[in-house]
């Protein structure tokens, strides 16, 4: 039996999240107090959440 290479076994799934109000939850970087800081924000609503996950 062929073994496939560890990047073919790999699949990229890009998971999409939304918020309660309807608009996709897009993840940004901000860099306050000299440290970055990565938040997921609403585009419509404009929530923002430490991951997108919280937005349920």
């Amino acid at each position: 039996m062929a073994q496939a290479s560890k990047n073919a076994r790999t699949s990229s799934t890009t998971q999409k999240f939304f918020c309660s109000c309807g608009g996709e939850v897009k993840m940004k970087t901000l860099f306050e107090n000299g440290k970055v800081k990565n938040v997921a924000e609403c585009e419509k609503c404009k929530r923002t959440e430490r991951r997108p996950s919280d937005f349920k």
